[in-house]
C-alpha cells in the first residue's frame, strides 16, 4: 500500500520478501471426549504459558515474526504517515464538579494520557496525575474512576501494561498529594464517592464472583464491609452508583455479557441499618439506571427489542409507580443521560448515531444535529447544571468534544483533534447486501472519491458482530492512511451486534452465532462481485470477539482472503470457558460441557476446524501475557496448528506469524509509540501480501 499524501499517486509493486522457516512445534496425541466424539488437542501443552517450553516457543516465534516483519519494504513511510495522524492533540470528555473540569488529555509528543482539572471553563490546566514517570517504557496507565461532589478529590486507577486489572488510589486536587488509601490490584467496577468524602463504594472482581464494598476513608482496605453480592458468581457483574446528595446507593446487576437480564437493587443509605431493596430483578430482560435528583429513570428493552425509558420516584422505585416517558421507537436505543435537567437519549438509526434531548417528563423530544454520519457518546453532566458534553467521531473525524447548553443555541466545539487528513477527499457510502440466509446487511464503504474501482483494489475489512456492540463509523488512523492511499476500507454491520436492537443481537449469539460469519463472507463476496476487490487484494483484521470472526471466516473459506490480522482472539471454543473471566461469555457463546451446545460450536470453533494441506491466507496473530481477559493461549495453539496444517508454514509466501508482547493486553492503556508500531506491523504485513507497498 502507498503511505503518501492524500491524492498522491497510488500502488507500487512490493518487493519479495523471505521467510525464515517456523519453528518446529511438538504435537501431542491427546483427545478429549466431547459427548461421544473424539477431539484431538495437539497443542494443550501451549496452554501453559510459563512452562520453560512455552516460553522458548514464544521466543522463537516473536523472533521471527520480527525477523519478517522489521524488514518489510515501506516500513519507515507507515510509520511516518501514521505518527503524523496519531501523534496529535486528544482531549477527552470533561466532567464538572464545583465548577473544575476533570479531563484526560495527551499532547503531540506524549506517548499517554495525563490527567488535568482546569479551574472553570477559561482557567489554566493544571495537571492532576501524570502516568508518564511510572515506567520507563510507558506501560503504566491511569483512569479517572470518580471526583467528590465538591471537587476536591478524585479516586483514579493505576493499570500496569494491557491488564483488566488496576490498583486504586485517592488524591487530594487542592494539594496534589495522594492519601494513603490504596485498593490492591484487582478488576473493579467503578468507585462513587461519598459527597462528605467520608469514604466510598466500590465494586470489585472476587474469586466467588463480584461482591460490593465500603471502604472508610483511612482504614485498613482489607476490612472493607461488604454491603451487596451474595450469591452472585462469576458469570455476573455489578456497578455502583451515588445520587447527588449521597443519600440513595444504585446497583445494577448483570448476568453474563450478553446481559440478557439485569437487575436494579436500591438502599436508602440516610435510614441507619436500612436493607438493599431490589427495584426490579423478576424479568428476564435488560435494565440500566440512572439518578436524577429524586427520579430514577430506567432503560429497558423489557417488552420493547429497541428499547424505551421509564421514570419514578426514588421514594417509590418499584415497577408499580413508573411511568414510560420515552417510548420505543425504530431507532434503537444505545444509552440514556439524566443532565442538566433534561434527559438525553442515544439512538443508533441504521448503523450510525442520533442524539436527542427530551424535557424531565418525556415531552418536546428534539434531535441534536450532528456534523455526519457517526457516532456519539455523552451526555455527560450534572442533573442541576446548565450544560453537557457530547464526544462525536467519523470516518474523517478524529474526534471532537461538543459543549451544549440546552435551550441555548446549538453545541459548540469544546476540543477538537486536528489531523492530517483531507476529509473532504473521502467517499463515504452505506450499502445493502443479503446475507447467506437472505437477510439484508448494511456495510460502510469508504474511499477516495477519485479512486476507480476496477475489481483489483486494495481492500481493507473489519468487523465484530457480538455482544450486543453497535460498530458505527468512528474515526481510525489505520483506515485513514489506507484510504487516502487509495485503498477501500469496508466495515459490515454484523448480526450479534446492537445495531438493530436486541433481536439483531439474538440472531448472531449461541446457536445462531454462524449467522455472524456468514453474513461476514456475503460482505467479502459483495465486494468482489461487485468490482471493488478481488481475494487477491483482500486482507481482514479484528480483534477479541472480532478475533474469533477472523479465525472461524479463515477457516471456512480460505480462499476468500490473502491476509488476516486476528489480535487477542478467541480460537479455540471448545475449552474457552476455562481460562481467565471467560465465563463470563457463556450466555453469548453457550460452552462444549453442554451437548446440545457443543454440536454448534464444534462446527465452527476455529482451531478445530484447520484442515492440514488447505490453502490458508498469510495470518498475524497478535496477544501477549499482558491480556488477563482472553487468554493468549488461544493466539499460540492456533498459530501452532495453522503451521502444521501449511506444512510447518511452506505457503506459497503466505506464513503464520505470532507476533507476542509480555505487556500489551486487552484494556488499552498502550502507549502511543507501541499503538504506531503495532499498526506498522500490520499495514506492512498486509501491504507485503496484497503486493503493493510505500515508495
Amino acid at each position: 500500500m502507498l503511505f503518501l499524501a492524500a491524492g498522491a499517486s497510488l500502488l507500487a509493486g512490493a518487493n519479495s520478501t523471505s521467510t525464515p522457516p517456523a519453528p518446529l512445534t511438538r504435537r501431542d496425541d491427546l483427545v478429549d471426549d466431547y459427548h461421544g466424539v473424539k477431539v484431538p488437542d495437539p497443542y494443550r501443552w501451549l496452554e501453559d504459558q510459563n512452562s520453560p517450553e512455552t516460553r522458548a516457543w514464544i521466543k522463537a516465534e516473536d523472533d521471527r515474526t520480527r525477523a519478517v516483519l522489521d524488514g518489510l519494504p515501506g516500513r519507515d513511510a507507515i510509520r511516518q504517515r501514521l505518527t503524523e495522524l496519531m501523534n496529535v492533540d486528544v482531549i477527552g470528555v470533561p466532567r464538572e464538579e464545583a465548577g473544575r473540569y476533570f479531563f484526560s488529555r495527551r499532547k503531540v509528543g506524549q506517548d499517554l494520557p495525563v490527567i488535568y482539572v482546569r479551574q472553570g471553563l477559561e482557567g489554566e490546566d493544571r495537571v492532576l496525575i501524570d502516568p508518564l514517570p511510572l515506567s520507563p517504557d510507558h506501560s503504566t496507565s491511569v483512569t479517572l474512576q470518580d471526583v467528590s461532589r465538591d471537587g476536591k478529590l478524585i479516586a483514579y486507577g493505576i493499570r500496569l501494561g494491557g491488564k483488566d486489572e488496576e490498583s486504586i488510589h485517592l488524591k487530594d486536587v487542592d494539594s496534589g498529594q495522594d492519601l494513603g488509601d490504596v485498593l490492591p490490584e484487582a478488576n473493579y467496577y467503578g468507585v462513587a464517592i461519598k459527597p462528605d468524602k467520608s469514604g466510598f463504594y466500590y465494586g470489585r472482581r472476587q474469586s466467588a464472583g463480584p461482591r460490593v464494598f465500603y471502604h472508610a476513608l483511612g482504614s485498613d482496605p482489607a476490612r472493607d464491609q461488604q454491603v451487596f453480592g451474595d450469591g452472585l458468581g462469576l458469570g455476573d457483574g455489578v456497578a455502583t452508583q451515588l445520587s447527588d446528595d449521597g443519600r440513595y446507593l444504585l446497583l445494577e446487576v448483570w448476568h453474563g455479557s450478553a446481559a440478557e437480564k439485569t437487575e436494579i437493587y436500591l438502599q436508602d443509605l440516610a435510614v441507619a441499618g436500612s436493607p438493599v431493596r431490589p427495584v426490579v430483578n423478576d424479568i428476564t430482560a435488560r435494565f440500566i439506571g440512572d439518578l436524577a435528583g429524586d427520579r430514577l429513570y430506567v432503560q429497558t428493552n423489557w417488552n420493547a427489542p429497541n428499547g424505551r425509558v421509564f421514570v419514578t420516584d426514588l421514594a417509590t422505585p418499584t415497577r408499580d409507580y413508573w411511568r414510560e416517558v420515552v417510548p420505543q421507537s425504530d431507532a434503537v436505543i444505545e444509552g440514556i443521560s439524566a443532565a442538566a435537567g433534561r434527559l438525553f437519549v442515544n439512538y443508533t438509526e441504521n448503523a450510525h448515531s442520533l442524539l436527542k434531548q427530551f424535557d424531565a417528563d418525556g415531552s418536546n423530544g428534539r434531535e441534536i444535529p450532528l456534523a455526519t454520519l457517526g457516532t456519539t457518546s455523552g451526555a455527560v453532566g450534572r442533573w442541576e447544571s446548565h450544560e453537557v458534553f457530547f464526544h462525536f467521531t467519523s470516518f474523517a473525524d478524529a474526534g471532537t468534544v461538543y459543549r451544549y447548553e440546552p435551550g441555548h443555541g446549538q453545541p459548540q466545539v469544546w476540543a477538537h483533534v486536528e489531523t492530517p487528513v483531507k476529509s473532504d477527499s473521502f467517499d463515504v457510502r452505506q450499502v445493502w447486501y443479503g446475507s447467506k440466509d437472505g437477510t439484508r446487511v448494511p456495510m460502510f464503504v469508504v474511499t477516495r472519491k477519485d479512486v476507480k474501482l476496477d475489481g483489483s483494489n486494495p481492500t481493507l475489512m473489519t468487523a465484530y458482530g457480538g455482544f450486543d456492540i453497535s460498530l458505527t463509523p468512528g474515526f481510525s488512523a489505520e483506515a485513514a492512511a489506507w484510504v487516502e492511499s487509495g485503498g477501500v476500507f469496508a466495515q459490515p454491520n454484523l448480526r450479534g451486534g446492537g445495531e438493530f436492537g436486541e433481536k439483531w443481537h439474538k440472531a448472531g449469539m449461541l446457536a445462531n452465532k454462524q449467522n455472524v460469519f456468514d453474513d461476514f463472507l456475503a460482505a467479502a463476496q459483495w465486494l468482489i462481485d461487485n468490482h471493488y476487490t478481488n481475494p487477491a487484494k483482500l486482507a481482514i483484521t479484528g480483534q477479541s470477539n472480532g478475533g474469533l470472526l477472523m479465525g472461524a471466516s479463515l477457516t471456512q473459506r480460505p480462499d476468500l482472503f490473502r491476509a488476516v490480522v486476528c489480535r487477542y482472539p478467541l480460537l479455540d471454543m471448545l475449552r474457552y470457558q476455562d481460562f481467565l473471566v471467560a465465563r463470563y461469555w457463556v450466555p453469548e457463546y453457550g460452552e462444549a460441557t453442554n451437548p446440545d451446545q457443543f454440536k454448534y460450536i464444534a462446527a465452527y470453533s476455529p482451531y478445530q476446524n484447520v484442515k492440514q494441506g488447505t490453502d490458508y491466507p498469510a495470518v498475524l496473530f497478535v496477544s501477549g501475557d499482558g491480556d488477563t481477559r482472553v487468554a493468549p493461549l488461544h493466539a499460540r495453539k492456533m498459530t501452532a496448528m495453522l503451521q502444521w496444517a501449511t506444512s510447518a508454514d511452506n505457503n506459497d509466501g503466505r506464513p503464520i506469524l505470532l507476533s507476542y508482547d509480555t505487556k500489551s493486553g486487552h484494556s488499552g492503556g498502550r502507549p502511543l509509540s507501541k499503538q504506531i508500531e503495532e499498526l506498522t506491523d500490520e499495514l506492512s504485513f498486509f501491504g507485503w501480501q496484497l503486493g503493493v507497498t510505500a515508495r
